[in-house]
């Protein structure tokens, strides 16, 4: 079989070489759809998570018996692709509030969603620095009995939890290659069958039946679908062994330095973890880290390198000076006990720097 990399087909050719490569695209998809509950036909890859939810975020968009959405509410613990509202005006983007554990408050939804015409509501079903899981399904339940549609961004969620359209009841959701393996600068859109408005970002030729016009990167859809199929056969084995380190991480850190881990009282991400300390500045933790070889994050990664507080532990309540502090580690499938050591011995040198100050 030609490997991905070497198809000089366009998909959308018709001679041999063409065949071959929409025969790879096809089979991707297939595999997406497969592993989130969703068809092969409703599956649109992108260049990324960040066009997939750029896509997602769309007025008109409308149900098999709902009138098309008018404006939008995204929690405030979003991804910045969802902060921006994609193609909705600002006036009409709404922000519903999260509680001091992470989660989306369910009752602030029900009152904006009481307040207005229907609503395309966004939610993640992970967030990407707590690793706090949304209650998604009750959330779409809440929307879809007022008249109003869900979009899930399940980026984070993909591979590391068992995620099906279906049972969650999303309208769209959006997921990206890298987060469980695959390539950079691959991403997709799943619609829920019955959906109906969605208008192309980029207009041009009919790929992607219409819905995203570009000739479709052969190599990073080939290598999504392979990921998809590696992560989703591992799942079950990869999480627990991922929680059992995860929590010996956490124990670590905990008796450390008086450190706090975020969201720790409700259901997480296995590979997960926030945590802050007293006078802990996260550009002095990410340099700390990683001169002892630990890559750590504060924020988001995809911030352009800057190192700034978290708007996510702002928006949960926290004090902005605890916000400033705020560092995230993330465990991997190839994790193992000594990674564990070599990061809490990290921490504790870090830690008594910080107390020496």
């Amino acid at each position: 079989m030609v490997a991905a990399f070497d198809l000089i087909g366009n998909p959308s050719s018709v001679h041999a070489e063409g065949r071959e490569a929409r025969r790879v695209v096809e089979a991707a998809r297939a595999e997406l759809a497969l592993a989130v509950g969703a068809l092969p036909r409703n599956v649109v890859f992108t260049s990324a998570g960040t066009e997939a939810n750029a896509l997602a975020l769309s007025p008109g968009l409308r149900g098999p018996s709902g009138g098309p959405v008018e404006r939008l509410l995204v929690s405030a613990i979003e991804h910045a692709s969802v902060l921006a509202g994609g193609r909705f005006p600002g006036p009409s983007i709404g922000m519903i509030q999260v509680t001091r554990s992470g989660l989306v408050d369910l009752e602030h939804l029900k009152a904006l969603l009481k307040d207005g015409p229907p609503a395309l509501v966004s939610l993640m079903a992970a967030n990407n620095e707590t690793g706090a899981l949304q209650p998604v399904a009750e959330a779409a339940r809440i929307v879809h009995e007022a008249g109003g549609l869900l979009h899930v961004d399940a980026i984070q969620a993909l591979g590391k939890i068992p995620f099906d359209i279906r049972d969650v009841g999303a309208d769209l959701a959006t997921f990206s290659a890298h987060k469980i393996g695959g390539p950079k600068g691959i991403g997709a859109l799943v619609v829920a069958e019955g959906i109906l408005g969605l208008e192309p970002v980029l207009r041009g030729g009919g790929q992607e039946l219409n819905r995203r016009a570009g000739t479709e990167n052969v190599a990073g859809i080939a290598g999504f679908g392979a990921a998809v199929k590696a992560t989703l056969a591992a799942l079950r084995e990869d999480a627990a062994q991922a929680t059992t380190l995860r929590n010996r991480l956490e124990n670590g850190i905990r008796g450390i330095a008086g450190a706090t881990i975020f969201s720790d009282e409700v259901e997480r991400l296995p590979n997960t973890v926030l945590f802050t300390a007293p006078g802990l500045k996260a550009e002095t933790a990410v340099i700390g880290f990683d001169l002892e070889g630990i890559a750590v994050s504060s924020g988001s990664a995809c911030s352009s390198g800057k190192v700034q507080p978290s708007h996510v532990v702002s928006a949960m309540g926290y004090d902005p000076v605890v916000s400033q502090g705020a560092v995230r580690l993330s465990l991997g499938w190839s994790t193992g006990p000594d990674d564990i050591n070599r990061a809490l011995e990290a921490w504790r040198k870090l830690s008594n720097s910080l107390l020496k100050h």
